[in-house]
């Protein structure tokens, strides 16, 4: 959806390594927001991203690869023809829904965002007809989601995952990190904390879900209350939406780690809006006023084969 940064100039870099000619679709999908949620502030950085993607096609160039053939930038009457996009329930129009897939995670309190990623994934991949696609492992539901709709619907295409990629405290990439300043920044990296105490457990030998994410909830209220021991102009609340240990295909819940198949540990939370700050403070776009969804994950890898 635009706002490119290093993750997604790795699923182009991948993507070349494997194929001569590489499509990068640049869409900001307005049926995977919520009514209520953040189209109208979502960042548009189109010049940047052209010269961002204009610098990686002369890396792949000078690098023998495949190269960055097409950037594929419909307007929304191309995309959505004959009714313009509905982000309602149950919406009117022509919809692909994945279930129950879709209605886990953060389908539960996103209800149309799975709809509008799968309906839009699949109209760009009857328009271009891809080989191969490319998406990131950070989106972990998103990936299970299309790999589920391309095995249903018979599509003609490979889904490939590449790797999360992280800033240097562990944060993982997201067009949204924009928002957060430098107080809610530093304090946004306690999701990949959490999920890497609950990784531990794991690699210590425990396989019971309570065992490993108490290791995880140790860590939230932590920082929670630390937090809560700071003054307003130092605080940076965040709130918790949920902490997962799932089956890697269905994504439902799992008592047990199976040791042959591994588990996806993942989360969200929402960065709330500062309530204070001071003079010369480093603020985010929309001066960290924007609440911000943030979410990670860590695959499990099985322990036996």
């Amino acid at each position: 959806m635009g706002a490119l940064h290093e993750g997604h100039l790795s699923l182009a870099r991948l993507a070349a390594a494997e194929n001569s000619e590489v499509f990068v679709s640049i869409y900001v999908n307005p049926t995977q927001f919520g009514v209520h949620e953040d189209l109208d502030s979502y960042p548009v950085t189109w010049d940047r991203d052209m010269t961002m993607l204009n610098k990686l096609d002369d890396e792949l160039k000078a690098g023998g690869k495949g190269r960055i053939t097409t950037i594929f930038a419909p307007s929304t009457k191309i995309m959505y023809p004959t009714l313009p996009p509905d982000s309602t329930i149950p919406g009117a129009g022509s919809f692909v829904n994945i279930t129950p897939l879709a209605t886990l995670l953060e389908g539960k309190s996103r209800p149309v965002f799975f709809r509008g990623v799968a309906t839009v994934c699949m109209k760009l991949f009857n328009i271009v007809e891809p080989d191969r696609v490319y998406f990131g492992q950070k989106d972990v539901q998103q990936s299970v989601i299309i790999k589920r709709m391309v095995t249903d619907f018979h599509l003609n295409t490979e889904v490939r995952v590449g790797a999360t990629k992280r800033e240097e405290d562990g944060l993982a990439m997201s067009s949204r990190n924009v928002y957060l300043g430098e107080r809610r920044r530093k304090a946004g990296i306690v999701l990949s904390q959490v999920l890497r105490a609950a990784e531990a457990a794991y690699k210590m030998g425990k396989k019971d879900r309570d065992d490993i994410l108490m290791f995880a909830w140790y860590v939230i209220n932590d920082r929670i209350m630390e937090q809560d021991g700071l003054a307003e102009t130092e605080r940076a609340r965040f709130e918790i939406d949920y902490i997962s240990l799932a089956d890697p295909n269905t994504l439902e819940e799992v008592q047990t780690v199976n040791e042959s198949k591994g588990a996806v540990l993942s989360g969200a939370i929402k960065m709330l809006p500062l309530k204070a700050v001071v003079d010369g403070e480093k603020l985010g776009l929309g001066d960290d006023k924007v609440p911000v969804r943030l979410i990670d994950n860590i695959v499990l890898e099985p322990s036996r084969k």
